[in-house]
């Protein structure tokens, strides 16, 4: 198990990475989660210009990597318990 938990560990640490770099590469001017309920969008819901596109995107897949990341410190602390499952049979 501790091979499964050394994994586990390395994609942590480059899903943490990659997270800091898609916050990093988001706009510092844009209004962040206030701009959600703004008029950021067209009223079809369609983005009105790239830039808005592109910041759209990179909040999406901050969602993701943070998602993932959460997920993986979740098995990070389960894994010990099924260890001692599989140790008691």
């Amino acid at each position: 198990m501790k091979t499964v938990e050394l994994i586990v560990n390395v994609l942590m640490l480059v899903v943490a990475a990659i997270l800091v770099a898609v916050v990093l590469l988001q706009d510092a001017t844009s209004a962040g989660l206030g701009s959600v309920f703004g008029n950021d969008t067209t009223a079809l819901g369609q983005a009105r210009n790239q830039k808005v596109s592109k910041e759209v995107k990179l909040q999406k897949l901050t969602v993701v990597f943070a998602i993932v990341l959460a997920v993986l410190a979740l098995i990070l602390l389960v894994l010990p318990g099924i260890e001692a499952l599989i140790a008691a049979q």
